[in-house]
């Protein structure tokens, strides 16, 4: 057992780092406290197992192997929906990084065998540079295992938290009112509007999810469609609602990386949700390939999250290590230019940043409805996980720090024709 430290406190060391002041209460194991009195949040630091990680890993990732552990306790909000707590901290949290000798102050204060990391939680993916054993960065290898991570979940947790449509992707809400079911077919059918889909066309939907574009498309427009995922639940999972609609003879879902389909001459070709998991860097080869696959005239649809800039940043140690490892994110404008670059004409654009708040809000309080289910179904760590990332993405959009956006682009022909009416057809 260590001896506590006297120097400095742990409230003490908090205050220092955030000199606006704390939004909630908190206290620490050492009986330190900060922030309001009356907040009705309140964080609370356990063991100094919960102190050696924040200390350990600075920032976002510290935080939150402390919480999933149980080293960081948080009242005042439902774990699985702790979004009040993740406004405040993006409205009022100001973190002031010390200078040196003020960190030394600190740390010295805290005791210095608190610098040796605990084991990370058995929920976090590996480090990036441990990843290279898995093949290099977006190889078919390494992005078959970031999507296992992240999809491969459990299909009955998925099903709670997306609800029925087991849509992981923005809706679009026609209105204020509308359900998530009703906002998530709406975007389903925005986006076969867009693409103009027709009966008897064929559709290829890359990185597919549960397969709901594709079977949107073959049961609402006729069409012939075909979607690939890197899942292999999702594959399964959606193979099994082709049979249960009866939608076999139009629809398929294929185990596959989409570098790999061999069928050529698509009339459209839907992206919802991939683009995140490609890397910024292969974006040339990406809309290279969805180009090749597209018949002249033929139209694709780019639905994707963004940055309100073009400015490449890593999208964080929480999100990597938890959420989507190896995902990249960057502004509309860049994907728009490299779209162009692989000779695509970008005939619309637009940017669906609250829907994706209002659809976060949604999947939160399915997550709260069947939170006893889903603990039961993949473990409290896991579920707390999913609480917190939904909760602040949801913030992250409403801030305006993330962004959601579909671009319509065609192919043209050998004469630059793109086959595209004077004025959009498909509505709101």
């Amino acid at each position: 057992m260590t001896t506590l430290a006297t120097q400095v406190s742990i409230a003490e060391a908090l205050t220092t780092v955030l000199p606006d002041g704390l939004p909630f209460r908190f206290t620490a194991y050492d009986g330190s406290a900060a922030g309001p009195e009356d907040s009705p949040i309140h964080m609370h630091l356990a063991s100094e197992r919960g102190l050696s990680y924040i200390l350990t890993a600075p920032g976002d990732l510290g935080m939150v192997r402390a919480y999933v552990m149980g080293d960081l306790e948080i009242t005042g909000v439902h774990p699985g929906n702790p979004y009040e707590l993740m406004r405040l901290i993006l409205d009022q949290f100001h973190f002031h990084r010390p200078r040196a000798a003020e960190a030394l102050r600190i740390i010295r204060g805290l005791g210095w065998n608190h610098l040796k990391p605990p084991p990370p939680p058995p929920q976090e993916h590996l480090p990036k540079w441990r990843r290279t054993f898995e093949g290099l960065r977006h190889s078919k290898a390494r992005d078959k295992s970031a999507i296992h991570h992240h999809y491969d979940v459990s299909n009955t947790f998925y099903e709670w938290v997306l609800g029925p449509s087991m849509t992981y992707t923005c809706a679009v809400y026609p209105h204020a009112g509308a359900s998530l079911e009703e906002a998530q077919f709406e975007k389903y059918d925005l986006v076969a509007r867009k693409l103009d889909l027709k009966p008897g066309m064929r559709l290829l939907d890359v990185g597919c999810g549960w397969g709901g574009m594709v079977r949107h498309a073959a049961r609402e427009y006729g069409v012939k469609a075909l979607g690939v995922t890197l899942s292999a639940a999702q594959a399964e999972w959606a193979s099994a609602a082709i049979k249960r609609e009866g939608l076999e003879e139009l629809a398929e879902v294929r185990y596959l990386d989409y570098r790999d389909v061999p069928e050529r001459d698509f009339d459209a070709i839907s992206s919802i949700g991939l683009t995140e998991h490609i890397g910024v860097r292969n974006y040339p080869s990406y809309f290279g390939f969805l180009h090749d696959r597209l018949k002249p005239g033929g139209r694709l649809l780019n639905h994707c999250i963004t940055r309100p800039d073009n400015h490449f940043r890593n999208t964080g140690a929480f999100i990597d290590r938890y959420i989507f490892p190896d995902g990249e994110l960057i502004g509309s404008g860049r994907i728009i230019s490299e779209a162009q670059d692989a000779g695509f004409e970008v005939r619309h654009e637009e940017n669906l940043r609250e829907h994706y708040a209002l659809t976060l809000a949604a999947w939160n309080e399915n997550l709260v409805t069947h939170w006893d289910e889903a603990v039961a179904e993949v473990g409290h760590p896991t579920a707390k996980i999913w609480g917190l990332y939904l909760s602040a993405s949801r913030a992250g959009f409403e801030h305006n720090t993330i962004q959601l956006h579909q671009v319509l682009a065609t192919k043209p022909d050998a004469r630059g024709n793109s086959h595209f009416p004077l004025r959009p057809t498909w509505g709101s």
